[in-house]
């Protein structure tokens, strides 16, 4: 099997992983929240106008410190609506797994036995020092 294969097999193999199907499942739960999508395009519509007018020569303090506000009031709500809830944390554990694998394949091109390299866990691998890091999962 060469590599091109193998990566494919291993693409599959996610798309029946359970956080796969469990993001899948919260993303169209989304997709579908016409209330959710509505805050959605008023905060893309408040971050377009924040952005114009910072833009601006002599942009004007107080619109954009009312934009700000607004954001962050729409942000909220957002982020209290229980399908985004749920997406974030699906997306969280998507992203989880995929860091784990990545470190797998890192591991392995560094000369790593594949049948036994195990990535150490962010606790152990984390020096505190974020300008070596390659990320946090």
């Amino acid at each position: 099997m060469d590599v091109i294969t193998a990566v494919r097999a291993l693409g599959a193999a996610i798309q029946e992983d359970e956080r796969y199907l469990a993001f899948m499942k919260a993303k169209e739960a989304n997709d579908a929240d016409i209330a959710l999508n509505g805050l959605i395009g008023k905060l893309n519509l408040i971050q377009l106008s924040y952005q114009n007018e910072a833009s601006k020569e002599e942009p004007d303090q107080s619109k954009l410190e009312g934009m700000d506000a607004e954001f962050r009031e729409i942000y909220g709500q957002i982020m209290l609506n229980e399908n985004m809830r749920k997406y974030e944390e699906a997306k969280n554990d998507v992203d989880g797994m995929m860091n784990y694998l990545i470190q797998i394949l890192t591991l392995c091109v560094n000369g790593d036995d594949p049948a036994t390299c195990e990535p150490q866990a962010q606790e152990e691998a984390c020096g505190g020092n974020c300008a070596s890091c390659g990320g946090c999962g």
